[in-house]
């Protein structure tokens, strides 16, 4: 018996084409696009250049030279990846070996750091003016801005009576005991105050007069924003006194401060006052100016 075996052709409407089907894109909420925006800021990471730099960042003024071990631990570095990191620094310049094995910062991180420190325009604007005022007054005259909880120094014109030999352009000292460092936490508002200061901000002065405590530096800062200058009398250092004011911007947020540091034994308090402050508050006056703001 045959069976016939009927084939039929799908119909097909005139003038209609088939088309492919294109599935819809999903929605993309808030969230995700940050998550997104999040992995693709991290896919341009070099995790090799960002490991090197954790090894070069370990360094200080407190420790200008460190054991490999020492700097692969702080870093969260393999020892194996740390050393041929190291080595790699050292070719380029940028770590120099000890005769004992550590390593050091070379000459070439300074060329770095003070070609960003004169790359920054308030030290480029103030620089003139400071020079003035270091001349007119036979003093040391500092520029600064606030590095976490501590005071970075932009410019030092150093005048050799001075106590504090070793600070230089580039050392980090305590905002909480320094006058620069009280003019700029008191442009802080409490809530970033509580986030910037901890219970080691207090610690690493040894003057007779330090600020130990939170709630001691709290009326001292109003009173800064008050009159507009800040003193630091034998805080920092014994035989150190210092009188600091502020440089603003065109938006009149304070983004360094400027002081004059004078041995404590031929300048009491008063006299600080009296002689130095005018100069210092019409050099910071000029420089704001120069920096757009009134």
């Amino acid at each position: 018996m045959k069976v016939a075996v009927l084939l039929v052709a799908p119909t097909v409407p005139s003038r209609q084409k088939a088309r492919p089907l294109v599935p819809q894109r999903e929605k993309t909420t808030s969230s995700q696009a940050a998550d997104g925006s999040a992995a693709s800021k991290r896919s341009y990471q070099v995790e090799a250049l960002a490991k090197g730099l954790r090894l070069l960042g370990q360094f200080s003024e407190q420790r200008s030279s460190m054991k490999l071990t020492d700097m692969a631990a702080e870093a969260g570095v393999p020892l194996p990846t740390a050393f041929r990191m190291a080595a790699t620094l050292v070719t380029e310049g940028f770590l120099e070996q000890l005769p004992d094995g550590a390593y050091r910062p070379a000459p070439k991180v300074l060329t770095l750091g003070f070609a960003a420190l004169r790359g920054m325009d308030v030290v480029e604007l103030a620089d003139g003016p400071l020079r003035r005022l270091a001349a007119a007054t036979g003093q040391t005259v500092n520029l600064g801005t606030l590095s976490g909880d501590r005071v970075l120094y932009l410019i030092r014109l150093r005048n050799n009576d001075l106590v504090t030999a070793n600070i230089q352009v580039g050392s980090r000292l305590p905002a909480v005991n320094t006058s620069i460092g009280k003019v700029l936490l008191s442009g802080l508002d409490e809530g970033e105050l509580d986030k910037c200061l901890t219970v080691e901000s207090f610690a690493g002065a040894t003057g007779p007069n330090a600020i130990r405590s939170l709630a001691e530096l709290r009326p001292v800062l109003a009173n800064v924003r008050e009159r507009g200058w800040a003193v630091q009398d034998e805080e920092l250092a014994y035989g150190l006194r210092s009188v600091a004011a502020p440089l603003r911007d065109a938006s009149g947020s304070v983004v360094a401060a400027a002081n004059v540091a004078v041995p404590a034994m031929g300048f009491p308090v008063t006299r600080l006052l009296d002689e130095l402050r005018p100069r210092l508050l019409n050099t910071c006056q000029e420089i704001t100016r120069l920096l757009g703001g009134s």
